[in-house]
């Protein structure tokens, strides 16, 4: 997919469907990752969670895979002059530039891709990480419960449709996201769903070599 055209917008179009609760999804576990020092992002958009980042953990260095150049641009002016943050365009598929991280940032990233990519993925950056990394997941969930799950399917379906319309997104339904994780070897540890459960914020650990689960 290609966000370009709609990157100076985008936070408007957000801001229209869901006023700033995907802001909040976001930045609801900031608190708990101040130990944080090496960082990767993948798909960051316009930059209001990494300069927010920045201004909560000086001294951190960030990363960001990103594919829109329009979207690395925007991103750019919302950070300080002194913030050690380092922009890759290109596919964030393919292999992590640096590490060992301790902390993976996939804010509604990993629902652009599907289940074999999403585990593709997955494992690929698990062999950049520090042993006890994090990794912080905000995005969409299917609601299995009625009626809150005719709410989500309503929204899912509008959204990949304007993003297929929009910026050439070939996905059309949420990947398996806590079974990739889980299966990669990462446990969750906390959790905060929003919007009628619509939207989630995770927090999972890399469980250590030889636990069990």
């Amino acid at each position: 997919m290609n966000a370009d055209r709609i990157a100076v917008l985008y936070r408007w179009i957000e801001y229209c469907a869901f006023g700033k609760a995907l802001e909040r999804r976001r930045f609801a576990f900031l608190p708990l990752i101040r130990e944080a020092r090496n960082v990767l992002i993948a798909g960051e958009g316009d930059g209001r969670f990494v300069a927010r980042l920045v201004e909560q953990h000086p001294g951190v260095r960030v990363d960001v895979l990103e594919s829109s150049g329009e979207m690395i641009r925007l991103a750019r002016q919302r950070l300080p002059p002194d913030a050690q943050v380092t922009f890759h365009q290109g596919d964030a598929m393919q292999t992590p530039p640096g590490g060992p991280y301790d902390l993976v940032v996939t804010h509604f990233f990993l629902d652009c891709l599907s289940d074999e990519e999403t585990g593709r993925f997955i494992r690929g950056v698990k062999q950049h990480l520090s042993f006890d990394a994090i990794w912080l997941v905000s995005d969409f969930q299917q609601v299995s419960f009625w009626p809150a799950s005719w709410h989500s399917w309503i929204w899912l379906r509008v959204m990949y449709a304007f993003f297929r319309l929009s910026t050439g997104l070939r996905t059309a339904k949420l990947p398996q996201i806590d079974r990739a994780l889980s299966g990669a070897g990462f446990e969750l540890v906390a959790k905060e769903e929003a919007r009628f459960g619509l939207t989630v914020s995770q927090l999972w650990r890399l469980r250590p070599k030889g636990s069990q689960l």
